[in-house]
């Protein structure tokens, strides 16, 4: 059972229907974020099969959406998402710190938990459905060697990354161009569990300190059922709120 639905049988035992109050929903609140800062483009590092993309756009998100995603299986999946969406581009490349071939660690949950870093035991004990199943080669390319085809000029960015462990490796890949976003999501790990994967106290240094976001927000994404200690949070970062060019008013319409 997913966490989502997890959630939403929780919010209807206390009475509430989150079909029917989406503000109940952290998918909303995040949303109303990006269209209050007027964000023109999303990066989606990690795309997976497009489920990101799609609750962006169920939510209200009419802007372009650019993703990234090397999983064969998971990319043609993707493409038949994006397929009716003119607004919405794909690339089949992985993010990194250089540009190279790496060799990808295909997941079994049809690829979710898939990473370049080796995946560790408290990972698997949490979710055995994610044990690593195979290996793909891919493609990794630097964010900054691909922005110039990603994003054009004047473009206010929202770069997401679910890209298991391996997030500041996609950042320092990004170089300068991560000061010219408005706004950063990153799946942020509590305990280790990737091998030099990036944990939540060095992500929020990182987002604060080196890039001058503020933390919005964080939730629960990935929680060990047998103890229930959260493992992963999904963390929300944005510019000085103050600063968002285009005005709520005028991102609402």
């Amino acid at each position: 059972m997913s966490l989502r639905h997890t959630a939403r049988l929780a919010a209807r035992r206390l009475g509430v229907d989150v079909e029917r109050f989406p503000e109940c929903s952290s998918d909303y609140r995040l949303v109303r974020l990006l269209l209050r800062a007027g964000i023109d483009v999303v990066l989606d590092v990690g795309a997976n099969g497009g489920q990101y993309g799609t609750m962006l756009r169920r939510f209200g998100y009419r802007g372009r959406i650019v993703s990234f995603e090397p999983l064969h299986g998971a990319l043609e999946t993707l493409h038949r998402c994006t397929g009716r969406d003119p607004l919405w581009r794909v690339f089949p490349y992985a993010l990194g710190d250089r540009t190279a071939t790496v060799t990808l660690n295909v997941a079994g949950n049809d690829g979710a938990s898939s990473s370049v870093l080796p995946m560790l035991p408290r990972h698997v004990q949490a979710c055995p459905g994610a044990r690593y199943v195979g290996t793909q080669e891919a493609e990794q390319r630097r964010l900054d060697e691909v922005w110039p085809q990603a994003v054009e000029s004047q473009e206010r960015v929202f770069l997401k990354l679910d890209v298991q462990g391996y997030e500041e490796s996609v950042l320092v890949g990004g170089g300068d161009r991560i000061r010219r976003c408005q706004g950063l999501q990153m799946e942020v790990s509590s305990v280790p569990l990737y091998d030099g994967g990036l944990l939540i106290d060095r992500a929020i240094e990182l987002a604060q300190r080196r890039y001058g976001f503020t933390l919005m927000g964080m939730e629960p994404c990935f929680i060990d059922q047998r103890t229930g200690q959260v493992l992963q949070y999904d963390a929300v970062f944005m510019s000085d709120p103050s600063r968002c060019a285009k005005g709520e008013e005028a991102a609402l319409l």
